[in-house]
């Protein structure tokens, strides 16, 4: 039986300051997020950033907090039943990076339950070494450990079947009467991680410049941003909030904004943007900011996933 592993980053298992505290140690603890030296960076993070931090992450957690829970796990979920669906024939399970379901005992139970053959599919469309290195060094160990194939998709940012869905959203949303301008926003990374030569910036950059070819929108209307940056060190730019800042200092007022980095809500889409860099902006003189969702619960993008697997799959046989 074929097999589907779908993996997002995680999310504390409550709203907590003890699961919060937990999931940031387990997070910022991977090397491959922090390529610091452990034995340097772990002391740095237990008893500097993490206190430094832990406020600001219990009011973001608690503003995206709902009664289904986590919005990531929630949807990430949804996902998984949606594909399922679509692909009856196969075991489609999810798990995440960092917390429960672990990748590893995902993929032991996928085994036990005649998977003999697995698809690897990390959440990101883009490829960086902080989000898919880790997914796919686990998987990679536990389906050598197991005698069990695996194929792996590392990244799908500019497959055209995913731009149209996204495209439709944002042309669903924009109105030139509505609004002025156009954020591309992707999650941050540090720029010396670009330097050491991960493809994360190429990826952005090249799904924004099909983007752009594909949506009915001027392209001096629309802008590729980066968001979330944390810590002193220089991330990647130009940067979203201080972007916001200048551009309501300029006389800009009704923004959109779309974040091809997250496939499901999440305390960057829900709580940084939608509610934080909305306030910025329009502190600044702004007056709406408009967050595009990310594909969440959308029948095209379980389509999507689905055929994608599919076509991955029948490529690997071939």
């Amino acid at each position: 039986m074929q097999g589907l592993l779908l993996v997002n980053l995680g999310t504390p298992t409550s709203p907590t300051k003890n699961d919060i505290e937990k999931f940031i140690l387990d997070f910022m603890g991977d090397p491959n997020v922090v390529t610091m030296p452990q034995w340097m960076w772990k002391p740095l993070l237990k008893h500097v950033i993490l206190p430094i931090h832990i406020k600001k992450s219990i009011i973001s957690y608690q503003k995206i907090w709902s009664q289904n829970g986590s919005p990531l796990r929630f949807y990430t979920e949804k996902i998984t039943q949606q594909v399922q669906a679509l692909l009856p024939d196969w075991q489609v399970k999810m798990a995440m990076t960092y917390g429960d379901p672990s990748i590893n005992t995902t993929i032991q139970e996928m085994k036990n339950n005649g998977c003999d053959h697995l698809v690897l599919l990390p959440l990101y469309p883009q490829y960086a070494n902080c989000t898919v290195k880790t997914i796919i060094a686990t998987a990679k160990q536990t389906c050598s450990n197991l005698d069990l194939p695996l194929t792996i998709i590392k990244h799908f940012c500019t497959n055209n079947e995913y731009l149209q869905i996204l495209v439709k959203d944002i042309q669903h949303y924009w109105n030139p009467d509505k609004y002025d301008h156009l954020y591309i926003s992707y999650h941050g990374i540090p720029q010396s991680a670009i330097k050491k030569g991960d493809i994360y910036l190429k990826d952005c950059t090249a799904q924004t410049q099909a983007m752009c070819q594909m949506l009915n929108i001027p392209s001096e209307k629309i802008s590729m941003v980066f968001q979330s940056k944390c810590g002193l060190m220089p991330w990647l730019k130009p940067y979203l909030n201080k972007t916001l800042i200048q551009a309501a200092k300029d006389g800009m007022k009704k923004v959109l904004i779309v974040t091809p980095s997250f496939v499901t809500d999440c305390s960057e889409t829900i709580a940084e943007d939608a509610i934080d860099n909305k306030n910025l902006f329009i502190k600044y003189g702004g007056e709406n900011l408009t967050v595009v969702p990310p594909m969440n619960d959308s029948p095209a993008f379980a389509k999507f996933i689905a055929n994608l697997a599919t076509n991955v799959n029948k490529t690997k046989k071939g």
